[in-house]
């Protein structure tokens, strides 16, 4: 008898909270881009993105080895370095959707980590346009805009909602990109 007199007043507040506006798309939002695991660039080690990243401010980016933006590692690094300890994660997923990364992805992990010292997160190539998109780029594409090019850059809030999309000839460390940062920080 306690219980449905409970449950009869709480149903009220219970009705609201499910209805009200964004009630629950945080989580949806959350779950359709992080609820997946990837391999790391060039290692054996798989990484569920929900635990890396959930609840995170992230930078993800589109990458390629042989792409005329692939100097952006170096400012990507700069970010990485600058907003880590605030909590951004920078994560970066190659791609040869615009035919320009390495074949081999032992070039692909020299090109990141030995030639421009990449440290922040990076993946094994994934594809990131079109129906065959993996489904994190595809919960990307469905929120703002598919990639159009490589090093395409996206500011995800805690929340797990896309905030702010670049292009790729916005560097990493333009004041825009770093202006969307600090609002998601």
């Amino acid at each position: 008898m306690r219980f449905t007199r409970l449950a009869r007043a709480l149903a009220p507040a219970l009705l609201l909270a499910t209805l009200a506006p964004g009630a629950g798309a945080a989580d949806d939002a959350t779950t359709r881009l992080y609820d997946h695991s990837l391999r790391r660039l060039h290692a054996d080690e798989s990484v569920r993105l929900a635990d890396r990243y959930a609840g995170q401010p992230v930078l993800v980016v589109n990458t390629a080895s042989h792409c005329g933006f692939t100097r952006q590692f170096r400012e990507l690094e700069a970010v990485h370095q600058r907003f880590k300890e605030r909590g951004l994660k920078v994560a970066g997923f190659p791609s040869d959707d615009f035919r320009q990364e390495a074949a081999d992805e032992a070039e692909t992990a020299e090109v990141c980590f030995q030639n421009f010292g990449v440290t922040f997160d990076m993946y094994a190539p994934i594809q990131v346009t079109g129906t065959e998109a993996h489904p994190l780029f595809r919960e990307i594409a469905r929120q703002s805009a598919a990639p159009e090019w490589n090093f395409h850059k996206y500011v995800i809030d805690r929340n797990g909602r896309v905030v702010a999309a670049f292009g790729s000839r916005t560097k990493p460390d333009a004041p825009e990109v770093i202006a969307a940062i600090e609002r998601a920080l």
